[in-house]
């Protein structure tokens, strides 16, 4: 089969998004497909078409700063045409979601759309031209209830969103609840991180983890107001934040005016490589996003056999189960945020198996392979 994959967001930025569509494209070509991926091109830097990967010429997205929007014409419909594309994937409801869409008309081939992320969320934080934020909001719900319904097939990541979805657009046709797939092979118990704990001088710590995004809707803010309480429960606690994001810089000043340098550490952008050992390193994994339609770094810390202390919002309740391999606290309330955290750090050792277990059934093999099921499915119908 052949899969022409169109995404909004894409290296060098680094996100959910991006990973999802790197596993899942790794995972379709070792099941033999063929890939070609469409993306935004970095203005920033010239960069030729790589081998399956076409550019698309685009221009930075200022209020959301690593984020681009592909404004221009293109050659996507002959491209699409020329290459023999089977059927199309659409990654994001911008600009490249887009042109994968017209693409998909024009050439007649069956589309799926995987809704990643609640963008509706992000207007308090990124509203562009000072656009009145209710008028703004319903614009964007009427713009996703067309998007939605004009797309052959549409995957959601986790049921939450599945019920989000239908209220906002009823008559979407959703194809399957299919989230992003682990590879428990990078993420083990089994993977040593001795090394990250040499190189941040944590050896003889207790490390709460948190990767993802250094932005405004991740609400880390909760976590760093919840880390005194932490830290007088748990003398030896550090937080370790990777990732890096247009909040770092107010992040570090809430730190320092909190006077928790040295116990909040900042590593900043760390290669995808590298993220099993900091994975590794860690004795429980902290999340207090309300954003997370998902939340893929929660599987890759299960994944790893870490309890995770996650918001008791959307997806995330999901995959952390209370108790089990995790506890769940009110993303708004820091008390509730350090209990949760303590709890994991108390019960780390008993909940690695059953962490560990609960992020099987996720594997990227099972859940590409549900994946190429839908696309078998549109392919015939």
């Amino acid at each position: 089969m052949k899969i022409a994959v169109f995404t909004d967001s894409y290296l060098p930025t680094v996100d959910g998004v991006v990973t999802s569509v790197l596993t899942t494209r790794r995972q379709l070509e070792a099941d033999g497909h063929e890939v070609v991926v469409f993306a935004p091109a970095d203005p920033r830097r010239r960069v030729k078409d790589e081998a399956n990967t076409i550019f698309v010429r685009a221009h930075e997205l200022r209020h959301y700063p690593g984020y681009r929007l592909a404004m221009f014409p293109g050659r996507e419909v002959d491209q699409v045409k020329e290459l023999g594309v089977d059927v199309i994937h659409i990654h994001g409801v911008g600009t490249v979601g887009i042109k994968g869409l017209w693409a998909s008309w024009q050439a007649r081939i069956p589309s799926v759309q995987t809704f990643h992320t609640m963008i509706q969320d992000t207007l308090p934080f990124y509203s562009p031209f000072g656009i009145n934020l209710h008028v703004l909001e319903r614009g964007l719900r009427l713009y996703l209830r067309v998007f939605l319904r004009k797309s052959t097939g549409v995957v959601v990541p986790s049921r939450a969103i599945l019920d989000e979805i239908l209220q906002l657009s009823p008559e979407a046709p959703i194809t399957d609840v299919i989230p992003t797939g682990v590879d428990p092979e990078r993420f083990s118990p089994s993977v040593s991180g001795q090394s990250v704990r040499t190189k941040w001088g944590l050896n003889g710590d207790d490390i709460i983890l948190h990767v993802g995004r250094v932005a405004p809707e991740k609400n880390l803010a909760t976590l760093i107001h919840a880390f005194p309480r932490i830290k007088e429960a748990n003398p030896d606690a550090k937080l370790l934040v990777v990732g890096s994001g247009p909040y770092l810089e107010r992040y570090y000043d809430l730190v320092r005016h909190m006077n928790l340098a040295g116990d909040v550490i900042f590593t900043g952008f760390v290669p995808d490589a590298d993220l099993p050992r900091y994975y590794a390193a860690a004795d429980a994994f902290a999340i207090a996003s309300k954003f997370e339609t998902q939340g893929l770094v929660i599987l890759e810390a299960l994944a790893a056999g870490k309890p995770v202390a996650g918001a008791d919002f959307r997806a995330i309740p999901e995959f952390v189960h209370e108790g089990e391999n995790g506890f769940l606290f009110d993303p708004g309330d820091a008390t509730s945020c350090a209990d949760a955290v303590l709890a994991c750090l108390a019960h780390r050792d008993e909940m690695r198996a059953a962490a560990r277990a609960s992020a099987l059934p996720f594997s990227v093999a099972n859940c590409t392979r549900r994946l190429e099921h839908v696309y078998e499915r549109l392919l015939t119908a």
